[in-house]
């Protein structure tokens, strides 16, 4: 499962063109693709007017859409978040230290735009995905 960033739904949507929205527009129709709650809202609330909003919504709810989490998430999130800044590494939102989390939690491969998650990859494993390479 190929979990999706905001960062890479927003230029989707917002028809932006770089490698990771052409990676996404090419595995839409076969790739298995998700994403989760907060990244749900994260890409509504940048969504200006609710005609569009109603569109983008219709789009991802077609994907599979994970709870964002309960307590043994949020644990393992602070967690992973303190093991970072130990090595020197500060990840600036809270919601990114838990999507990264879930997708180290269930083995899920994570496409994003984001250098927040870089230290999770580089240190703790997070499989990302990298259309440059693949």
């Amino acid at each position: 499962m190929v979990i999706v960033d905001s960062t890479v739904w927003v230029d989707y949507f917002n028809g932006q063109e770089n490698p990771e929205t052409d990676w996404l527009d090419a595995h839409l129709p076969g790739q298995r693709l998700g994403l989760t709650t907060l990244i749900l809202c994260e890409v509504l609330q940048g969504v200006r007017n609710e005609r569009r909003a109603a569109v983008v919504q219709a789009e991802l709810l077609r994907l599979e859409v994970f709870p964002s989490g309960d307590a043994s998430l949020a644990i393992a999130a602070a967690r992973n978040y303190r093991a970072l800044r130990s090595r020197g590494r500060t990840v600036r939102k809270t919601i990114d230290v838990l999507i990264a989390t879930f997708c180290l939690q269930g083995q899920h491969s994570l496409l994003h735009r984001d250098r927040d998650f870089d230290a999770f990859e580089e240190l703790l494993g997070l499989l990302v995905v990298h259309p440059r390479t693949n």
